[in-house]
């Protein structure tokens, strides 16, 4: 018997537009709607009433609890966009997605903003658990109300979240070691600048940073690093300060990794003395990021796929309230090396998407 994931996929679109086709609900093109009906007209498609009944019947709300963006923080951009993709796709078996944005900066942000969301009745959470403490007071109240949830680009141990979804933070940052190893072979200095913010707060730069510093140490090489903190990691003058006086104090760093989206502002800061000699890695392919490949001032990105994020957290979720079961609990994303020379070909198509 055909399905209208079967539909979807003869027609190169996804379930929820063909539902959108089914129901008469509009915002589908002229051309995508022909084309689906013509598919659905030779499969003798049509809709069973009491499947449908039962999917309106038995509706979740999936709240979702991830960091706001904005024009100089564009990385959480990309998850958001994926929920909403996800939960347009979920959107026929019954399970709507209502999305709570809080300050990633600011703890009482977060449990603020979760209260708001506890207060819509939530059948199944999906959250990035930015400081450890708070979490703990969420999840608490959410074992309480029995209601399951998930972790999304942080992981935390000792938590019952039915799954995790992101990237291998520790892997990541391994091979970020690796990379700055082959750029530069010989034993050398380089250096990891960070937020104080995310020193102690987000276990995904954490792990970065270990796994950086594992590799070099796992392989016996000589090379060293070191560590720049600053308070409020932006372009004003009083980082730029600290970069490059820094650099001026350490003539042997040869290379920078910045564990987090931010290397923009990093290279950005650093005179052009200073950053014609030096071999910089960072993450996310956030447009600002992608413009400092594709000019030089990067050597490479890794991509931790934060659209999949979003989407795969809507996803997995789904699965597990419709079927009560999580078949993978760590649930990696690829890990992309992104360079000049392929960037290009790692299009962000989820930027297509309305962002209501």
């Amino acid at each position: 018997m055909i399905t209208i994931k079967d539909i979807a996929k003869e027609a190169q679109v996804s379930e929820g537009t063909v539902d959108r086709v089914l129901h008469n609900r509009g915002g589908v093109s002229k051309k995508t709607e022909a084309r689906i009906k013509k598919i659905l007209k030779h499969h003798n498609f049509t809709v069973n009433p009491i499947a449908s009944a039962l999917a309106m019947k038995n509706k979740y709300v999936i709240a979702t609890l991830i960091p706001e963006h904005n024009d100089l923080d564009l990385f959480w951009k990309s998850p958001h966009l994926g929920i909403l993709k996800g939960a347009e796709d979920v959107k026929s078996f019954g399970v709507q997605v209502t999305n709570f944005g809080y300050n990633q900066y600011d703890p009482n942000s977060y449990l603020n903003t979760f209260n708001a969301l506890l207060e819509t009745n939530p059948t199944a959470v999906i959250m990035v658990p930015n400081f450890s403490t708070e979490t703990k007071k969420i999840v608490n109240q959410l074992e309480s109300l029995n209601i399951p949830y998930l972790f999304v680009n942080i992981d935390i141990d000792g938590f019952n979240n039915i799954a995790f979804v992101g990237q291998d933070s520790y892997k990541a940052g391994y091979i970020a070691g690796k990379l700055m190893h082959l750029s530069l072979p010989k034993p050398d200095a380089f250096l990891i600048i960070q937020a104080r913010h995310n020193i102690t707060k987000n276990n995904a730069v954490s792990n970065r940073i270990k796994g950086f510093n594992d590799f070099f140490i796992k392989n016996n090489l000589n090379s060293t690093t070191q560590t720049l903190k600053i308070e409020n990691l932006d372009s004003s003058n009083e980082t730029r300060e600290k970069i490059n006086s820094y650099l001026k104090r350490h003539p042997e760093i040869k290379g920078v990794f910045v564990p987090s989206s931010r290397i923009y502002i990093v290279v950005d800061c650093m005179e052009q003395d200073y950053l014609n000699q030096l071999e910089c890695i960072g993450f996310d392919n956030t447009p600002q990021n992608i413009a400092c490949l594709q000019h030089d001032k990067v050597s490479f990105l890794i991509s931790q796929k934060p659209f999949d994020q979003g989407y795969e957290a809507i996803r997995l979720l789904t699965e597990y309230l419709l079927k009560n079961e999580i078949l993978n609990p760590k649930h990696y994303v690829p890990i992309d090396i992104l360079i000049k020379e392929n960037v290009k070909y790692n299009e962000r198509h989820e930027f297509n998407i309305v962002d209501k």
